[in-house]
């Protein structure tokens, strides 16, 4: 979870750990998108040479272990291959016998056959060995390679600016963690394993199906033609459904867990109905496409099959006729018929391995995609040191000197705004919606860089900073909050890792939290459940102001703060803000204006100016945008009252 996701979810803290970005995390990765941003079968890369030049670069550092794979995957693959020439010895020489006891002249040498049996045994137990051996090194290269992948993209989100989690949907940013690394690990272990072994075995067979018969190999060849033309066909057909599959049951999943998630209001506005009737719609397209695409490619078996078994016939009669020649023994005609029978699956299989390469390159585009995204500048050289490790805590003085900026540098939302905030003042920011308040608040704690002009902090002009340290200095707590899976001691200490636990009571106290943490089934150490939804939205609330107390930082940033509380509640932590705030420069952003009248400076915005500023009782005393905004707050109340 990035500093930026943090701060902007209600956590009042500025300091990352470890031991806890792990449970924010885990709690975004329960959210219900994934199935919209993954990848389907058979979607192919834009870029394939490209990309699998970077992957190739990405497993040379497991070269070792790779030559040590294909070593052992051809290795099973040829002694798996000499088995039924080893077992061919063995029908012919029991066949032998057996003309031999008929004609009178010997007998049956079933010691020589159970020596050949045991040597057959023995390279069969080998091959099996091998094999074994390179599943176990492919499947350790391949869940490292997804390892890799996970932890860059993890430590990539920490580096991503604000806008790009804001111009995309948490699904596609969680499909190339989850899905797109899945498909790459098993599609990637699956393929190379496999293109190994089909190609060993192609090569292998054919050597030994030209070591028994020249002759037969050609009329065993000419099946392959046939076999491969009628495969095409069939996975050109079946194509197009199995990407229909894909689609709706990806449309189908989605639709499941939004009328799961939104139970609630799909009841209250009676749309059962309604929404039965678009799963219906949904469903029945995905049993269409599911049941021609697997129809369609369920007819690949007995096709191939009905070809093998044209090939057996031409090969038994040929080599019957070779064997009566003597040319031939009876047992190369055993093995040379488990030859050809096995000699179109590897063939089939290099064909499945080059869509698999398909599917492997197009996730790990994706992959390459989101790790290849441009990064925030971190680090800044020369940067103003302004944190409590080097000694040099904030004051507190800001400065917004003509500030000018877009989130799109053609469309302009704050056009000259201009501040100066001394130490310790507690400001209003105020204005309908869409006035520009919150991207004030983003601008200054850098989650976006101002397009001309600047925000300066003590002097020092905010871009000059380390966002990390920068934002060391800010607590921030927002309407909308975050809590993680975990103990309400876990949470609230979140916003100061190393706080003791009479701290964290401390904090809950100043919050007007504790007493209703005491009456819960475990107090402290009560597990919050998925969203925290075993607790009110209030008390959510409650929780992450205590976390903003917790962390103690110069400059505190209230965003409706107070906003999901009740007012006889609303009052008391107004009265613990205003003892947290002493000494200390507060933004806050209200709607209920009648929460912050004895704001320092209250700041009026409108279309992205600050077209007022001044105290409560200034602004009333001129009667202009101020006064109507406050006296509107009013009107619905007092039209009710009427009523």
């Amino acid at each position: 979870m990035s500093e930026e996701q943090k701060k902007s979810t209600g956590s009042g803290e500025g300091k990352i750990g470890q031991n806890t970005s792990l449970a924010g995390g885990s709690k975004a990765v329960r959210r219900p998108h994934g199935p919209h941003g993954g990848m389907m079968p058979g979607e192919k890369a834009k870029d394939f040479k490209g990309t699998f030049t970077k992957l190739m670069t990405y497993i040379g550092k497991y070269k070792i272990a790779l030559i040590a794979v294909m070593i052992f995957a051809a290795g099973s693959t040829v002694f798996n291959i000499i088995g039924p020439k080893v077992l061919a010895k063995a029908t012919t020489e029991l066949f032998n016998g057996m003309m031999a006891k008929f004609a009178g002249t010997g007998g049956i040498n079933f010691g020589r056959i159970g020596e050949i049996l045991l040597f057959l045994l023995g390279l069969y137990a080998l091959s099996a060995l091998l094999s074994f051996i390179q599943g176990l090194v492919m499947t350790e290269i391949s869940q490292k390679l997804c390892f890799r992948f996970r932890r860059e993209i993890s430590e990539k989100i920490n580096r991503l600016p604000m806008a790009y989690f804001e111009s995309r949907t948490v699904g596609e940013v969680l499909s190339r963690i989850t899905n797109d690394v899945d498909t790459l690990g098993q599609s990637l272990g699956q393929s190379i394993t496999t293109l190994i072994t089909s190609v060993a075995t192609i090569v292998g067979i054919l050597i030994m199906m030209l070591s028994i018969s020249p002759v037969m190999t050609l009329i065993a060849l000419v099946i392959l033609p046939v076999s491969g033309g009628l495969i095409s066909v069939v996975i050109k057909h079946s194509q197009k459904y199995f990407t229909a599959q894909q689609t709706y049951l990806g449309k189908i999943n989605g639709q499941i867990e939004e009328v799961y998630s939104g139970q609630n209001i799909i009841k209250a506005f009676n749309r059962e109905e309604a929404s039965l009737a678009e799963f219906g719609e949904t469903n029945q397209i995905l049993y269409q496409s599911a049941w021609k695409s697997q129809f369609i490619s369920g007819m690949m078996q007995p096709i191939m099959s009905f070809v093998s078994n044209l090939g057996y016939v031409a090969v038994a009669v040929s080599g019957s006729m070779l064997a009566i020649k003597g040319v031939i023994e009876v047992g190369e005609i055993q093995a040379f018929i488990q030859y050809v029978k096995n000699f179109t699956q590897p063939i089939t299989q290099v064909a499945q391995v080059s869509n698999m390469f398909q599917s492997t390159a197009a996730a790990a585009e994706r992959v390459f995609e989101f790790l290849e995204e441009p990064e925030e500048d971190v680090t800044v050289a020369g940067a103003v040191q302004a944190d409590q490790e080097s000694g040099r805590q904030m004051k507190g003085a800001v400065e917004f000197d003509h500030v000018r900026f877009g989130y799109q540098p053609e469309k302009t939302i704050i056009h000259d705004f201009s501040c100066q905030v001394k130490p310790g003042q507690m400001v209003a920011i105020v204005g309908p919606t869409g006035a520009g308040k919150t991207t004030m608040v983003k601008l200054l704690m850098r989650f976006y860089d101002v397009s001309s002009g600047a925000i300066r902090v003590d002097g020092n002009d905010v871009r000059n900073f380390n966002r990390s340290q920068l934002r060391e200095n800010f607590g921030m707590v927002l309407q909308d909050t975050w809590l993680f899976h975990g103990t309400i001691m876990e949470n609230i200490r979140y916003g100061r890792l190393d706080a003791t636990d009479e701290e964290v009571i401390a904090a809950a106290k100043a919050a007007h939290v504790h007493r209703f943490i005491q009456t819960l089934p475990g107090g402290y150490q009560m597990e919050l459940g998925e969203d925290a939804s075993n607790v009110s939205q209030g008390q959510k609330q409650l929780l992450t102001i205590a976390r903003a107390i917790l962390a103690d930082n110069p400059i505190l940033i209230l965003d409706e703060a107070t906003s999901s509380v009740d007012t006889r509640t609303e009052i008391r932590i107004q009265k613990a803000m205003k003892n947290l705030m002493k000494g200390r420069t507060s933004f806050v952003i209200a709607h209920r204006l009648s929460t912050i009248r004895d704001a320092d400076v209250i700041l009026v915005m409108r279309d992205g100016d600050i077209v007022e500023q001044g105290s409560h009782d200034e602004l009333m005393a001129k009667g202009g945008f101020y006064e109507e905004l406050y006296n509107s707050q009013f009107e619905g109340q007092d039209a009710a009252e009427i009523a």
